[in-house]
């Protein structure tokens, strides 16, 4: 018996101290910043200009996050269902309202992207 519950503790402890794997949630927030700081280089030597609402780039800052996240908890739950699909939707949702600015879309010809992201997301949550 004593042997059984020493067995028990080292299995125990080596899955304590094994560290769980690094998420990449920074590495695509930081692939971003880098991308937009190129982007600002050459837009102030070269006069690059591409966008006139540069501002809104940063809304896809959140959004990247969320995707990440909800890629993460797919992977952790095998299924776009709870968390996964919410995170999902709440990118889909800031990727939109990202685009519009950046676009300088009329929002009154494209609000129904949004309704249609959240029937997706209903979609999601059924079972």
């Amino acid at each position: 018996m004593y042997e059984d519950v020493d067995k028990l503790k080292e299995e125990e402890r080596g899955t304590v101290v094994a560290e769980p794997e690094a998420k990449g949630g920074g590495l695509f927030i930081g692939l971003i910043l880098i991308a937009l700081g190129i982007f600002f280089l050459a837009r102030n030597f070269f006069g690059f200009e591409m966008f006139e609402n540069w501002w809104a780039l940063f809304i896809l800052i959140p959004a990247v996050g969320s995707f990440s996240r909800a890629y993460s908890q797919y992977r952790a739950t095998g299924s776009w269902r709870g968390a996964a699909g919410r995170s999902l939707t709440g990118g889909l949702l800031i990727t939109a309202i990202a685009l519009n600015f950046l676009f300088d879309l009329d929002i009154g010809r494209y609000w129904p992207v949004l309704l249609i992201i959240l029937g997706f997301s209903l979609l999601l949550q059924r079972e």
